[in-house]
């Protein structure tokens, strides 16, 4: 698992409009990971919905925002447009980019080999240094979005 201090390990992801996203592309300006378990839960609705709610803040701060989770590019872009998310989703299915940063539940809620992304959010600064990690072993909890913030602002 990787934790603030190291630096990014670089991986390509669908989009929800099939489109590959390499990370090392998108190195130069601050990004936000943030892993979340599933859409169309609860928490990760509420959970992304305030990161749409607070976009315009990393905008300002030359941020990018990628929401990551197990799920499908369908299902993430069905997602997406239900709440209106304003960035990009980007589907790890099967969980690998998820298990580098920050981790999987496996066999998640008792359901033999259904593997989710743990909740997770990761702040790589311009040069590819990891300057912030948060990962949560309760899919319940929600991230701290006034220290994301701070960290984004600094």
């Amino acid at each position: 698992m990787l934790k603030k201090g190291d630096m990014y390990v670089d991986f390509e992801l669908v989009d929800t409009n099939l489109n590959k996203v390499k990370l090392s592309n998108e190195i130069g300006e601050k990004i936000v990971l943030v892993f979340y378990p599933g859409a169309f839960t609860s928490v990760c609705e509420k959970e992304l919905c305030s990161f749409r709610d607070i976009i315009a803040k990393f905008n300002n701060l030359n941020a990018k925002v990628f929401g990551i989770s197990v799920d499908t590019p369908f299902s993430n872009k069905a997602f997406a447009e239900k709440n209106r998310l304003n960035f990009t989703l980007l589907s790890d299915f099967g969980g690998k980019v998820s298990e580098k940063y920050g981790g999987v539940h496996k066999n998640f809620i008792d359901i033999e080999n259904y593997t989710v992304s743990k909740r997770a959010v990761y702040i790589i600064d311009e040069s590819g240094k990891i300057i912030y990690d948060w990962v949560s072993d309760d899919p319940g909890k929600e991230p701290p979005y006034e220290e994301i913030e701070k960290i984004l602002t600094r």
